[in-house]
This record gives structure tokens, sequence and C-alpha cells, in this order.
């Protein structure tokens, strides 16, 4: 986690969105290694051990789970289902750094209906052929979560690969982060020459690059943050679900569903205003649901987490 966050405090230091493309590409090749890698592997344990046992509803009350376990791990699991849609935070980002020909909202509407399908796509393989090859005992992640074993190396490879798209993956996410705090300090305090006085430093085969003070510190301080928290909480699946829980509804439903309704001057209480309110205030609900099956999760994680019980033993 150490190497990562210094690895991510380099990689903060890139300006903006604009200059993410390459990065965005390798992380996007490597989601599609260990996505095929981690389908193929679950291939050949159904080929070689033969299917698990799998019903419909999944774990069973009293065998696997208590009734209260089950209904917990099910509202944490539909805020993990939601964090898997929360690429829809970073469209606009995305727009704004296409060209005007073709126009950007057809280049969007193409790239989101290819983005979408692929992804879907791949979510249902793994999803369906992990269960099929683990049954009711299927880890959180089959690759991380010790599902397989061997090939040592391939699993070994497959992991590295989870390694750089979650770096690739972090700046996608946290670069609309920062520029929208500096934009808002830079508005703030014009006249702080800390936060808006750029120093130009010349390296070798990059070039000139501007470093800014406030951009430094800043970021820095930010991926030192988000680092330790991993290590104090290192529940990646608990997390997932209440950062998606969290997101989900203001910045996947809200905002976007009332742009709309502003910008297409749909009438107060017409039929179509009516239906997109009650999506609102039903995602409104799920996301609630997620949220507290999320919290609950991270609550008993942190339970049975051996660091957490030794210092209550103390």
């Amino acid at each position: 986690m150490i190497i990562f966050a210094c690895i991510q405090i380099v990689l903060s230091q890139i300006p903006n969105f604009h200059k993410l493309s390459w990065l965005s590409i390798l992380a996007a090749v490597m989601s599609f290694a260990y996505s095929s890698i981690g389908i193929g592997l679950s291939i050949a344990k159904v080929i070689g051990d033969g299917p698990h046992a799998t019903t419909l509803t999944g774990t069973t009350v009293g065998v696997d789970v208590s009734a209260s376990e089950k209904v917990w791990r099910a509202f944490q699991a539909i805020g993990d289902v939601a964090f898997a849609y929360a690429f829809s935070t970073v469209l606009v980002e995305i727009q704004d750094t296409l060209k005007s020909s073709p126009p950007e909202n057809k280049s969007m509407k193409r790239a989101t209906a290819v983005g979408v399908t692929t992804t879907t796509l791949f979510y249902i393989m793994c999803g369906v052929m992990g269960y099929l090859a683990f049954g009711n005992d299927a880890p959180g992640n089959f690759l991380t979560g010790f599902g397989f074993y061997e090939p040592f190396w391939l699993v070994d490879f497959a992991n590295a690969c989870i390694a750089v798209h979650l770096i690739g993956a972090y700046q996608v996410f946290c670069q609309p982060i920062f520029g929208f705090v500096e934009k808002w300090c830079n508005k703030r305090w014009p006249e702080n020459k800390f936060i808006t006085s750029e120093h130009g430093i010349n390296v070798p085969c990059y070039g000139v690059y501007h470093v800014n003070s406030f951009r430094l510190v800043w970021r820095t301080a930010y991926v030192i943050v988000s680092a330790v928290l991993a290590m104090i909480f290192p529940f990646f699946n608990d997390f997932v679900g209440l950062i998606g829980a969290a997101s989900f509804w203001p910045l996947t439903v809200y905002f976007p569903v009332e742009m709309y309704i502003a910008r297409t001057k749909i009438r107060r209480f017409s039929f179509t205003w009516v239906w997109l309110k009650i999506l609102i205030w039903s995602c409104f609900i799920v996301s609630l649901v997620a949220l507290v099956g999320s919290v609950q999760g991270l609550i008993q994680s942190l339970k049975t987490y051996k660091p957490f019980q030794a210092v209550q033993e103390e």
C-alpha cells in the first residue's frame, strides 16, 4: 500500500484530466487482461472439478448464513452494484476532452454504448462463471480472495494487472476532485501566490514541467490520507459498497436527471416529470439501503479484524 501511495503521489502531479489518456488506456488493457484470466480460470475450474451447487437466491439461510446476515449482505451487494455504475461521474470530464468534430454528444453516445455493452458482458461473464466455479463459497474477488492457487504465474500476473489497473483508476476518479478543489481555491484566493503561481522545471525526456506549490502539497496530502485510511481499514468490498452507495444517488441519478429536466424544460406534474421524480426517489431509497448494509458490513469486518481484536484485548 505504501508503494502504491508513492506511485500515486507522483502520478497525482499530472496537471489535469486531459493528460491522462495514456494512463487510462493502460488501465483499460489491464482490466481486459485480468477479467479474461479470471473468466478463463473459472471455465477451467468448472471443466476440471465440475460446477458447484448453485441456487437462484444464493447462500442458504440457516446453513451458510443467518437470516440477518443474508439481508445485510444483500444490501451491501446493492452498494457494490451501484459502484460498478460509477463511471458516470467522469463522463463530463471525458466529454470535455473531446474535439468539436464530430459533435461531442454523438461521440459520447457511441462511446458510452460501446463501453457499457463491453463492461456489462464482462461483468455478467465474471459473475456467472465465478459463481458456477465456486458456488456459495465464492470469494469477494476470486483472484485476490484466494479463489485460485494454480497456475501460480498466471494468478500472479492477473493480480499484477489488477494493481496496474487500480493505479490508473485512482487517477481517473481523483483528477476531477483535484481539479474542482484547485479551481475553487483559485477563485477564492486569486492573489495568493502559493495557490496561483507556477514554476517551470526542465525534466529530461519530457520538457518543461510547471510545478504549482499548492497542487503539490494538496494532492500529496490527499494521497497520504487515503493511503493511511486504506491501511487502517483494508476491507475492499465493504468500502466499494460504501463509496458506491454514497456517490450513486447524488452524482449518477439526482444531478443528471434534474439537469435533464431543467434543460428540456419538462412541465411540472406532467407524465414524464412524475416518472422521473419516481425514479429519483426510488434510487434514493436503494442508495440508503445499500449505505446501511455497507456500514454494517464494515462494522462486522472491523470486529473480526485481528489487529482490531488485539487492540480490544489490550
